[in-house]
């Protein structure tokens, strides 16, 4: 699979998961209609839909600099830190906005979440790894193989 098809395919199939689960987390905890907290959900999902492919090709970049190859647990770890970072520092406002709460309430708010996510995030690529294989990036070499 050619790295753009995977990182397309891994971003719709992660965020797909995320809005069917968080849709009717948000209605629950903020006691809103399922109708406002879907589409904050989708809206949150958009974005981090985006923000998961930059990252996702950012993250690739580095780890195929990176003497080591594969994914270790401290790999995993770091990755899901890096886009879960990134992600609340984007999110925060949009949840502020729409919930019409301050952004430190949105923080709080937002923690369950970020636990949840976080976790999600380095299950949901190892299992998207287990099944359709590493990225290029990640690959072992062969020991044997000349670098070009």
């Amino acid at each position: 699979m050619s790295p753009i098809t995977r990182r397309i395919l891994q971003a719709l199939l992660y965020e797909g998961i995320a809005i069917a689960v968080v849709g009717p987390a948000l209605s629950l905890v903020f006691d809103e209609p399922q109708s406002s907290t879907f589409g904050l959900a989708v809206v949150l999902s958009t974005i981090a839909l985006a923000w998961n492919y930059v990252f996702n090709w950012i993250f690739e970049r580095w780890e195929s600099r990176q003497a080591v190859r594969g994914r270790s647990l401290a790999r995993r770890l770091a990755h899901g830190a890096g886009f879960e970072g990134g992600l609340v520092v984007i999110l925060l406002p949009v949840m502020s906005l729409w919930l019409e709460i301050s952004v430190a309430a949105a923080f709080v708010a937002n923690l369950g979440l970020l636990v949840f996510f976080f976790f999600y995030a380095i299950a949901f690529t190892w299992a998207f790894d287990r099944v359709f294989g590493l990225p290029a990036s990640a690959a072992k070499q062969d020991p044997g193989a000349v670098n070009a």
